[in-house]
């Protein structure tokens, strides 16, 4: 396969996808500690299929270097992109309020619940800081979790279609 000029092998692809999502996941801890970008309990969730691809990739450069083997790993790394997707784009849908996210972290914490003055300074201070359906940053009018969809969409497209191109090899 051949991408912007470079020539990828198939059989490589769970490293060049492991690649990706190290260079994601270094993206969002910078954002974090360099640019003090909090990520809210969605974000969070969206750094799993990341390094779920990065332990599939050293899997790749370790262990399974077998064509059956890296067939699966190709595999895999698709399936846990198009997860990643998924988180994204519903954590999109909860950034632009076309449903309710959860409700640790969209404002509805159920304060109003409270008996007591003490229990509602107890769940304030439970309360987490920073809401899921806020947008804290953005680029080109799109935030970091539609971002991260886009990104995550054609990753899982790469991993799927190396793989498919696997399999065509493998019964030729």
């Amino acid at each position: 396969m051949k991408i912007a000029g470079i020539t990828v092998n198939d059989r490589d692809v769970p490293l060049w996808a492991m690649a990706a999502s190290a260079i994601a996941l270094l993206v969002a801890l910078g954002s974090q500690y360099l640019g003090g970008v909090a990520p809210c309990k969605l974000c969070l969730w969206q750094r799993l299929p990341h390094g779920a691809v990065i332990v599939i990739g050293v899997g790749a450069l370790l262990w399974f270097r077998e064509p059956r083997e890296r067939l699966f790993l190709t595999w895999l790394a698709a399936i846990a992109f198009a997860v990643g997707a998924g988180i994204a784009l519903y954590h999109v849908g909860v950034e632009q309020h076309w449903f309710a996210g959860p409700s640790s972290c969209s404002g509805d914490s159920g304060l109003n619940s409270a008996q007591s003055i003490d229990e509602l300074r107890r769940m304030l201070l439970a309360a987490p800081v920073v809401r899921c359906d806020e947008i804290p940053w953005s680029l080109f009018g799109l935030s970091i979790a539609t971002w991260n969809a886009l990104a995550c969409t054609v990753l899982s497209a790469f991993c799927g279609v190396a793989g498919w191109r696997q399999l065509k090899e493998k019964s030729a």
